[in-house]
């Protein structure tokens, strides 16, 4: 389906960020709400995936957006089958970096919690892709600020795509509305549909 859009959201995050909060927003007011998949990824990898396979066959060639963890989601999935990815700071083998905090975990919209385990570590490894080599499907949206990852880390990985790094921000991606229309125009949304939406004001 030409125009639509697969937001896959971050680790212990859910359909209640605020980021994507505002793409929910900006779809219903374009009527394209049938276009968008906002799934809450349940907190094992493998079960992830098979939510987003779902929704993918759902949507048929939808643009993959994914923010932290679902960055790195979102390109095991656009290598695997041909699909563009907006990637939102996103993380680059996180399975190194979860060692430290095996255990009990709580998702910060949901406040579910969850136990942390070496299967998931494991599942995660096995999603690792060779770094993406495709300017023309790629674009990575990076802040220097982000308190989370180390960005250089992206932009290292991601070197040989379309990269857009502001200075400053934070993890979660600050001023993100503003450029919805960039993501809208990568999905194949026509500029004639939303130039008269206001995205400073979501």
């Amino acid at each position: 389906m030409s125009g639509s859009i697969l937001y896959i959201h971050g680790f212990n995050s859910a359909p209640a960020s605020k980021k994507a909060c505002q793409l929910v927003e900006v779809m219903e007011r374009l009527g394209l709400s049938e276009q968008l998949r906002v799934p809450a990824l349940h907190h094992h990898p493998r079960e992830a995936i098979g939510q987003l396979e779902q929704a993918i066959a759902e949507l048929g060639s939808p643009l993959l957006v994914g923010s932290s963890l679902g960055g790195y989601y979102a390109t095991h999935l656009a290598e695997r089958h041909g699909l563009k990815a907006l990637l939102v700071n996103p993380a680059v083998s996180p399975h190194r970096m979860f060692d430290g905090h095996l255990g009990t975990q709580k998702n910060l919209y949901t406040d579910e919690a969850w136990e942390l385990t070496h299967d998931h570590v494991t599942a995660l490894a096995e999603l690792e892709v060779p770094a993406p080599q495709d300017s023309q499907r790629y674009q990575v949206w990076l802040q220097t600020g982000d308190e989370t990852l180390d960005y250089r880390h992206a932009q290292h990985h991601y070197r040989a795509c379309a990269l857009r790094i502001q200075a400053g921000g934070d993890h979660g991606f600050q001023g993100f509305a503003a450029l919805l229309p960039a993501m809208l125009s990568f999905a194949g949304i026509g500029a004639d549909l939303y130039q008269a939406i206001d995205f400073t004001t979501l």
